[in-house]
């Protein structure tokens, strides 16, 4: 079975940082362009970062300018997300999701995403 599952949610308080973890089993997300997405109570999703292309290159979605940054430890099989200076309006189920490396275009949208995970709840306290 292939399957991605997110940890590293919970509460934290505005101002502070969080780093939420992917693992990926069943298969090598070194082979694989990697996403983070997030979607908010009653809100649609919403891309916050790709690491795709053979060279691995970093894209970020407005709502992430500045505060979040992506990346991978391909031996470990695990993709991060490092979020800084965490605000309230950040609360959100946060997803990871694959694609073979192969697919370009529209990552920030979820195109071509063959795995997504369950998500991990990220609360932040006013």
């Amino acid at each position: 079975q292939l399957q991605l599952v997110e940890s590293g949610g919970g509460l934290v308080q505005p101002g502070g940082s969080l780093r939420l973890s992917c693992a990926a089993s069943g298969f090598s997300l070194a082979s694989y362009g990697i996403g983070w997405f997030r979607q908010a109570p009653g809100k649609e999703r919403e891309g916050i970062s790709c690491l795709t292309g053979i060279d691995d290159i970093a894209n970020y979605g407005d709502s992430a300018k500045g505060r979040f940054t992506i990346s991978r430890d391909n031996a470990k099989n695990l993709v991060y997300l490092d979020i800084d200076n965490v605000q309230p309006e950040d609360t959100a189920v946060y997803t990871c999701a694959a694609r073979p490396r192969s697919r370009i275009g529209g990552c920030l949208r979820g195109y071509g995403m063959d795995y997504w995970g369950k998500g991990t709840l990220v609360t932040v306290s006013s």
